[in-house]
């Protein structure tokens, strides 16, 4: 089985949403359904049908979560040297045809949010960092063309604190 790199953070995010949607959210639908139930035919009862459709969604993600869960490889950023790229590292590049720098974090799969500079190790300009050092340039075919780069900078700078969106409780809720 091929594991999926993700950090201790992004673990227990994993974890909490599992947890909260089978010990809390399931059963609340559940009473919702046996409610719903209760206030007779089920055939034109629109509450009922609801409920299991949520349900439905909740078993889907469950099942999805529990999948990752298992595959998952915790990887600490924090312990590792970032004198090199390599995941988690928060490396500043230059874009050498237009002399713009960019910052992205090399992160697992589940916690990327590319709008936000957070990219998965999966994706082509992750993959053409990875082990390079600063002032190594590369070039990597990205869908918008080939683009060639120099590494400004790599640093250590803990996930949590880049990403945009935490996801919470209510985050995790089929209301």
């Amino acid at each position: 089985m091929k594991t999926e790199p993700i950090t201790p953070e992004g673990y227990d995010l994993l974890l909490r949403e599992f947890k909260f949607l089978k010990d809390v959210e399931k059963p609340r639908v559940n009473r919702e359904k046996q409610v719903a139930a209760e206030l007779g035919d089920r055939s034109e009862n629109a509450e009922y049908h609801a409920a299991k459709e949520k349900l439905r969604h909740i078993d889907k993600r469950l099942f999805y979560l529990n999948g990752m869960i298992e595959k998952t490889q915790i990887i600490d950023p924090a312990e590792l040297s970032h004198e090199r790229v390599h995941f988690g590292s928060t490396v500043t590049l230059c874009d050498l045809e237009t002399d713009v720098e960019e910052r992205y974090t090399i992160c697992g799969v589940l916690e990327s949010e590319p709008e936000h500079g957070l990219i998965s190790v999966h994706a082509p300009l992750s993959r053409a960092m990875l082990g390079k050092e600063e002032g190594d340039q590369f070039m990597v075919a990205l869908p918008t063309g080939k683009k060639e780069y120099e590494v400004v900078g790599i640093a250590y700078i803990p996930l949590f604190s880049l990403k945009k969106s935490i996801r919470t409780e209510k985050d995790f809720s089929f209301k």
